[in-house]
């Protein structure tokens, strides 16, 4: 049986003097990620400066179903409203890991 993993690269921009904002909000909601068969692999932070993201992640689910359920867990959802306060821009894309 094939790997059915999804690992995925999260990048994040927090609202102009929000920086701190975006990680209390990403501490809530990546807590949320083991209850959905899900790891995050890695966190970083960066500056945020010329342009690049202030934060940056890796995850691994089991599947899509697991992904589907952390995306649309009620606790995370309920979140969205200070997401929206903190978090300027994201991009999320599939990754493979050798």
């Amino acid at each position: 049986m094939a790997d059915e993993s999804v690992i995925l690269c999260c990048f994040l921009w927090a609202v102009h003097g929000e920086e701190s904002g975006l990680s209390h909000h990403e501490d809530s909601v990546l807590a949320l990620v083991p209850e959905h068969s899900g790891t995050v692999l890695q966190r970083a932070r960066s500056d945020g400066a010329d342009g690049r993201p202030h934060e940056i992640q890796l995850f691994r689910f089991e599947g899509q179903a697991a992904l589907d359920g952390y995306l649309q867990d009620p606790r995370r959802v309920a979140l969205s409203g200070e997401r929206d306060r903190v978090v300027a821009r994201t991009e999320l894309f599939p990754v493979s890991i050798d």
